[in-house]
């Protein structure tokens, strides 16, 4: 595919030509809030047995708090009936959705300008819910110019042609400093429960997803019924289907990828909601075995 890019690497912002710093960003009207804050949403308690002692503080009848959520929320004044809860991919955190690397608005603040109430999330063991309930070791292992490929910027260290990703030093070290690591492994159940929680407290709302987080957005519609549409950008896993309707595996270079089955009570409920996916640019037509870097 040769057209410029509608999705600039794995920031998601709209479709603007050129680069734009953040210097000559021009002056905006101001956003006016009814309300802003956060909270936690699922997650799970472990309970030490023994009765807690507060002058010798051990462990005894501790509690520990982990694998929750954490939402960020902001509603304009006159909001719009659905708000939209942004949910980020595979090495993300809920700068995937703020300012975007070159300094223009990421899509919190574009929808809270047209009058959505917005929330971003951070999944359970990532970013501001990093409180993990299993042992993990983060290793600072250099992987960046395999998120420049794996988020179809370019091949390092070229970018594709028409890319609409500022190719000035600055932006590429914001765009770098975005990733987030998981403290410990992505648990589905965990993740699709906080994210059930969530709209369990918000009541009706649109669930906007992006890459690893589209697979999840599917079953957090099946657990709540107030997910009411889902938009979803470049899913990368995850599909559901009827039992009995399986496609085959389709290749790639991070091995098979295989739907998965689900009964047709639950998949009705998916044909009950609008559902739109998009896709951007630079995906290749066909998987290259000789050559498994080509898929991104």
């Amino acid at each position: 595919m040769n057209k410029p890019s509608l999705l600039f690497g794995f920031m998601l912002s709209l479709s603007i030509s050129g680069s734009i710093s953040a210097q000559t960003v021009q002056k905006k009207n101001p956003i006016i809030l009814e309300d802003q804050g956060s909270f936690a949403a699922g997650g799970s308690v472990i309970t030490n047995p023994g009765k807690y002692d507060p002058v010798k503080r051990t462990s005894d009848g501790q509690t520990y708090h982990g694998d929750h959520a954490y939402v960020f929320y902001q509603k304009p004044v006159d909001a719009k009936k659905l708000p939209l809860v942004f949910w980020h991919g595979i090495g993300q955190f809920s700068k995937t959705w703020e300012t975007t690397p070159d300094g223009r608005d990421g899509f919190q603040n574009i929808f809270l300008r047209r009058g959505f109430g917005v929330y971003v999330i951070d999944q359970p063991r990532r970013g501001n819910a990093s409180r993990s309930m299993v042992k993990a070791t983060i290793s600072p292992t250099p992987d960046e110019q395999d998120w420049f490929g794996t988020f179809r910027v370019g091949v390092w260290p070229d970018y594709f042609p028409g890319v609409q990703f500022s190719k000035d030093p600055e932006t590429l070290n914001q765009y770098f400093r975005s990733m987030a690591p998981s403290i410990g492994p992505i648990d589905p159940e965990i993740v699709t429960d906080a994210t059930a929680a969530l709209a369990q407290k918000v009541g009706p709302l649109i669930l906007v997803t992006h890459s690893h987080s589209g697979g999840f957005g599917w079953i957090s519609a099946i657990k709540s019924p107030n997910v009411k549409a889902i938009v979803s950008y470049e899913p990368g896993s995850g599909f559901l289907f009827p039992e009995g309707e399986l496609p085959a595996p389709i290749e790639s270079s991070a091995g098979p990828l295989q739907a998965t089955a689900i009964s047709q009570e639950e998949f009705k409920k998916l044909t009950k909601i609008p559902i739109v996916i998009y896709y951007g640019d630079f995906i290749p037509e066909k998987y290259d075995a000789s050559n498994p870097g080509a898929d991104g």
